[in-house]
């Protein structure tokens, strides 16, 4: 199962993203496990400068805008 962690404040845009990778993850019948992060210190952790961002398994893979359905899938279907 893939780990997905959404990093931002709780905007609109944070929870699109984490809605859109649930959804498209329904879509292909992959299970996921998105979490959304919102402590400043710990999305700094992760360096990002620009939310929302994603993580995948640990590593950030987006950042600064709701990624695309297209490259959701392939980070679900590598």
């Amino acid at each position: 199962m893939k780990h997905f962690e959404v990093l931002g404040t709780g905007c609109k845009k944070c929870i699109n993203t984490a809605e859109t990778i649930e959804r498209v993850a329904r879509e292909l019948g992959q299970p996921v496990e998105v979490v959304k992060i919102t402590d400043p210190a710990k999305i700094m952790e992760y360096q990002v400068m620009s939310t929302p961002a994603v993580a995948l398994d640990g590593k950030v893979v987006h950042s600064g805008s709701i990624p695309d359905r297209d490259t959701i899938a392939g980070w679900i279907n590598p």
